[in-house]
């Protein structure tokens, strides 16, 4: 087939009307199953109407829950009610993922409020001096929401957290409310007091969606994304099946059924079935691995390999010292310095939360309790993964030489 009629035949879809839709960003204009939780937020943040500061909301719940859709559901209706009303009220969102460093995100909070920061070459207690004096000459309600803060914490503290949960105290007619969301429900715990005190002055859990509740939103979204008669009737229930196994995750599920729908239209089939659904999961499942493995930074993939050599490529478990003797070795190997235990411990608990491995603590008697790892995410994957970085070679040379099998490895 020519690159032409390529192009023609995906000019006009067989398979989607709207794609969109089933896009991750798409924020629809009904949030099914979270009807008590928008109401809440609602609540929440209803004060700002009035032109009083709304308390600060920590959100906290599993990946594919809701929580950032709802929040921007609420944030956008809020923000249309508040022009009618002659309210000043503005919301800012940052992703923490992909703005990872109190610099960035302390610049896109200013860019928001039209403040002209440098890419680079100030402190970041410049940005901030420069935020507050920009806040200090504005009125009305501003409402900061941090998406993912865990990853701020975990990399740099909660220093600039602390700051802007405090920042009213320096402002003078404008106001500032933060809502903080995250994935892990453990990340709560290890705030500082004071922040949690200053952050937390209202709190949600937002509950995993079941199978049937997956259905309804898959359901919903369908009748706007495909055309007319092509899906099969037991495409939805799959997809809703085979995410609601993995915490309820509707971006799961959603990223499915689009997946779906484009491999149908790739191979030029007229109707998206189940072998479709379960071609997309081994392709969602590869790309997501890969993705999340590349972006790791050099320790994290070092420790990475280690868990891959020490478990023999996943072929058993192992504990968190056997994996730190490894790191130790492969960090000699490449020649940099090597972190502490207490932090690799701290990368093998991240590496938990992005459901690359799994961890379990056991219990060995008198001698104590001990944590076991189990590679989660297919180690072929994860292998070639950390073969795009170069400076890894002479590590994974030793990786599969020593603790891979013959047929995974990969110049066999």
């Amino acid at each position: 087939m020519s690159i032409d009629e390529i192009f023609k035949r995906m000019l006009k879809s067989k398979i989607f009307r709207n794609r969109k839709v089933l896009m991750p960003d798409y924020i629809p204009k009904e949030l099914p199953h979270r009807e008590r939780e928008i109401e809440r937020i609602a609540i929440t943040l209803a004060p700002a109407l009035r032109k009083d500061r709304p308390n600060n909301l920590f959100i906290y719940g599993l990946t594919g829950t809701g929580k950032t859709a709802a929040v921007k559901y609420v944030l956008s209706r809020l923000e249309s009610k508040s022009s009618e009303l002659g309210a000043n009220v503005k919301s800012i969102y940052v992703n923490i993922r992909h703005r990872d460093t109190p610099y960035r995100i302390l610049t896109d909070i200013a860019t928001e409020l039209n403040v002209r920061v440098p890419f680079t070459g100030l402190s970041t207690g410049e940005v901030f001096g420069r935020l507050v004096s920009k806040l200090k000459e504005l009125n009305g309600i501003y409402i900061i929401v941090l998406d993912e803060i865990d990853f701020l914490i975990r990399k740099h503290g909660d220093d600039v957290l602390y700051k802007l949960t405090r920042i009213n105290e320096l402002l003078n007619r404008a106001k500032v409310s933060i809502i903080g969301i995250t994935n892990s429900v453990k990340f709560v715990e290890s705030l500082d007091p004071r922040v949690r005190s200053s952050l937390g002055e209202e709190e949600m859990v937002f509950p995993p969606y079941n199978a049937e509740q997956l259905k309804d939103i898959l359901g919903q979204r369908a009748k706007i994304a495909f055309r007319e008669n092509v899906l099969d009737t037991e495409v939805i229930p799959l997809c809703a099946a085979l995410a609601a196994r993995e915490h309820g995750d509707a971006r799961r599920a959603l990223d499915l059924l689009r997946v779906a729908g484009e491999i149908a239209e790739r191979m030029g089939d007229s109707k998206v079935r189940k072998k479709h659904v379960m071609v997309a999961r081994e392709e969602i499942e590869r790309d997501r691995v890969g993705d999340v493995v590349r972006s790791l930074p050099l320790h994290s993939k070092l420790v990475l390999a280690s868990i891959l050599a020490a478990s023999g490529g996943g072929r058993i478990n192992v504990t968190t010292g056997e994996i730190y003797e490894w790191y130790k070795r492969v960090v000699g190997i490449i020649g940099i310095e090597k972190v502490t235990f207490r932090r690799v411990s701290g990368i093998i608990g991240e590496l938990d939360m992005l459901g690359i491995i799994q961890t379990r603590v056991i219990s060995r008697g008198r001698y104590g309790k001990t944590r076991m790892i189990v590679i989660a995410a297919d180690p072929k994957t994860i292998f070639s993964s950390l073969e795009e970085d170069p400076m890894l070679d002479p590590v994974l040379d030793i990786v599969e030489q020593e603790a891979l099998p013959k047929d995974e490895r990969r110049r066999i």
